[in-house]
């Protein structure tokens, strides 16, 4: 029953702010699926409440057998009572999907610990942000519902800080580029999003270039203002420079003309994209501080550098 104290408040702001249901975009969802009523009639969003009104919420159960732990060794860089932040191996999805129902991040992170959020959706509890399967590297984690509103809230405000690094065909004419393409979903090929799609999103990637080899193969580092689903692979291939190993977006466009046979040996042998998640800032949801964290470029990928002569990058 709504009273007084809440006359005029927002539906949405009600249950995560003042029952503490959810986080903000949790309810919402749930009120846009048509999980919550006002007096017997579905709620809206942006619906203010009035006194006396009653509020009906009926949580979407939860599969449990797409949230069974997964006894797998997490690379843990960090963690606290809010956040874990993870260095997640390239080959590991992060949450249950077609597909993948129980090897995942969120399989393991279960396996790790009871404390994380109720998310987004019931499948993925603890997951603010996302990074591509193939992908390594860095990704926080929310530990409780009001870490996870939090941390939304800095991805939503532009304020985290996220730099990969990516290995590319070709030589580039400029050092420095920004690259302002809206990214959505393929027109033909549902697999893949695309910078010509009607419905796309803006998506801004800053890219630098750190070396560049004969062989048509460079180095760069790509720091994101915006995260939009395959949004670097789509932003690189959209310039002419796609990813090393990247099957997806053409792959091996360039390589039967590779000439350094040890460097075609490497990119040949790998089994994922060279594309890594390398450094990650946010502000802690608690203390306020803003906390930077660093991961390696793996293996796999430091071989592929070492054949191209480029012994001191790391």
């Amino acid at each position: 029953m709504v009273d007084s104290s809440s006359q005029g408040l927002r539906i949405d702001r009600f249950l995560s702010e003042v029952s503490k249901l959810g986080t903000r975009s949790q309810v919402t969802k749930w009120i846009n699926d048509g999980h919550v009523s006002i007096d017997g009639r579905l709620a809206k969003p942006s619906q203010k409440l009035k006194e006396g009104q009653s509020v009906k919420v009926q949580t979407p159960s939860v599969e449990v057998s797409d949230l069974h732990a997964y006894d797998f060794p997490l690379n843990i860089v960090y963690e606290d009572e809010d956040v874990i932040v993870v260095d997640k191996p390239a080959g590991l999805v992060v949450h249950p999907a077609a597909g993948h129902k129980s090897d995942t991040l969120v399989n393991a992170l279960l396996f790790h610990t009871k404390s994380l959020s109720s998310g987004g959706q019931p499948s993925r509890p603890g997951i603010v942000h996302r990074i591509d399967k193939d992908t390594s590297g860095l990704i926080v984690v929310a530990k409780n519902n009001r870490t996870h509103e939090k941390l939304a809230l800095q991805f939503k405000d532009k304020t985290v800080h996220r730099v990969y690094r990516a290995l590319c065909w070709g030589r580039f004419e400029e050092s420095r580029i920004k690259i302002d393409a809206p990214v959505g979903r393929h027109p033909t090929d549902r697999k893949k999003f695309s910078t010509r799609a009607r419905t796309g999103k803006r998506a801004v990637t800053h890219l630098d270039v750190e070396r560049e080899h004969e062989c048509g193969l460079a180095l760069v580092k790509l720091k994101l203002e915006t995260g939009r689903t395959h949004q670097i692979r789509v932003h690189l291939q959209s310039i002419g420079h796609p990813i090393v190993g990247d099957r997806l977006y053409g792959w091996n466009a360039k390589e039967p003309r590779l000439k350094v046979p040890q460097v075609k040996t490497a990119i040949q042998g790998l089994n994922r994209f060279f594309l890594h998640a390398q450094e990650l800032g946010f502000e802690h949801p608690t203390s306020k501080k803003f906390m930077s964290f660093s991961a390696p470029i793996p293996l796999e990928l430091t071989e592929i550098l070492t054949c191209l002569g480029w012994h001191d990058i790391v």
